[in-house]
């Protein structure tokens, strides 16, 4: 009696059962630290409101929900929930989620479960006949939508709400959904979507009009993007009219710098040591993270779990194209604790707002291209109704 292939989804588990226990016991200790800043007198509603644990911490369990509580019995119900013909939002959103902790793994290892980056159309990728009938119907008349760190691109649809759908009712505009694996470098996403918009510009056969929304990690992704679009010398660069960065990390966000700070404290002490390769399961997007890495050399020939100063080359953002920022705190007051060291509940005010004490990384947002929204977390950023008002009047201005 010949013996039952492994799946390949068997595969990816049995390997990564190690790599769970690592996934939770960062999350955990990560998890903890935040908690207790959020505790901080004056943070009470912080802790209320849900603020990190809203996004990272819920779709690192959501994988290890599924995966590492009793994951022999779970591997059949995952196995169906990965095979169903029609992409469902769930299943979506767990591998999301996975690639965002563990993406980079994914594809070094040539994983089927890895995003392959790709515009996408109600979850669907587009077909190309129908992709460059619609840029002909709309005049060219664009707005790219970039989501975040372990999201996809239906996520942009949030409590009946998403901020493209609303922009094609609105205004006319086409929205196209970018749906990309989180967990790879942030820089190589960039690349990577240059070229893919560079291939979009030269097939449509027309002059377009190109908005840019992103969410988060997306800008970061789209930052990189443009960087390199104008090295490489690409029309579509030339394209682009206004950017509009909605809770972006410019500077880096204190979830990764929390995991950084972890790893040193471990290893400082010889019978901790072994456990600071708890923080190492993190994924090349997240280190990316600690300090808003967007170009190859802020990563490359370097150990990227080492503690290091920030040695970012500055990047400004770019001359020709409006560019917008939206920042959020979960305070409804100003203060120290809530604008600088909660924020949103992942990205600081001043982070989103690209301040930074050295003027040459500081990122010159003009004052009436800023807003920011208060008592509003990561998440509401992308449902809230004054957030997409700010949108609608900066894109059709």
């Amino acid at each position: 009696m010949s013996e039952k292939p492994r799946s390949r989804t068997s595969d990816l588990l049995g390997a990564g059962r190690l790599a769970l226990d690592a996934v939770n016991g960062i999350t955990g200790i990560v998890e903890s630290m935040h908690q207790t800043i959020t505790r901080l007198p004056g943070a009470a509603e912080a802790d209320r409101k849900g603020g990190i644990a809203g996004l990272v911490y819920s779709n690192i369990r959501t994988v290890t929900d599924l995966l590492g509580s009793g994951i022999d019995s779970q591997l059949h119900r995952f196995e169906e929930l990965l095979e169903e013909d029609d992409s469902t939002p769930r299943r979506e959103a767990i591998i999301a989620a996975l690639n965002g902790v563990l993406g980079d793994h994914l594809e070094a290892r040539g994983n089927p479960l890895a995003i392959r980056m790709q515009l996408r159309r109600a979850g669907k990728p587009w077909d190309e006949a129908e992709l460059l009938e619609s840029l002909r119907q709309a005049g060219g008349q664009v707005v790219l939508m970039v989501h975040g760190s372990s999201m996809n691109d239906l996520q942009w649809n949030r409590q009946e709400h998403d901020h493209g759908a609303a922009l094609a009712a609105d205004l006319g505009l086409l929205p196209l959904y970018l749906h990309y694996n989180t967990g790879r470098h942030v820089s190589v996403n960039g690349r990577q979507l240059a070229d893919l918009l560079e291939s979009l510009a030269s097939r449509a056969n027309r002059k377009l009009n190109l908005r840019i929304v992103v969410h988060s990690m997306g800008g970061l992704v789209s930052r990189s993007a443009l960087h390199y679009g104008r090295l490489q010398g690409h029309g579509w660069v030339r394209q682009v009219s206004r950017i509009v960065f909605l809770g972006t990390p410019h500077h880096g966000a204190p979830l990764e710098k929390g995991g950084n700070w972890i790893d040193t404290l471990l290893e400082m002490n010889p019978y901790s040591a072994p456990f600071s390769r708890l923080g190492k399961i993190r994924s090349a997007g997240v280190t990316d993270l600690r300090y808003g890495y967007i170009l190859d050399e802020h990563w490359e020939g370097r150990d990227r779990f080492e503690p290091t100063s920030d040695l970012r080359t500055p990047v400004p953002l770019p001359e020709d194209v409006q560019s917008y920022t939206v920042a959020a705190t979960i305070k409804q007051d100003p203060g120290k604790l809530g604008d600088h060291l909660v924020g949103d509940g992942l990205v600081t005010l001043n982070s989103a707002l690209g301040v930074h004490q050295d003027p040459q990384l500081s990122l010159q947002f003009p004052e009436d291209h800023q807003w920011v929204g208060r008592g509003m977390n990561h998440m509401e950023i992308l449902n809230h109704p004054d957030v997409y008002s700010v949108i609608r009047g900066w894109l059709e201005a």
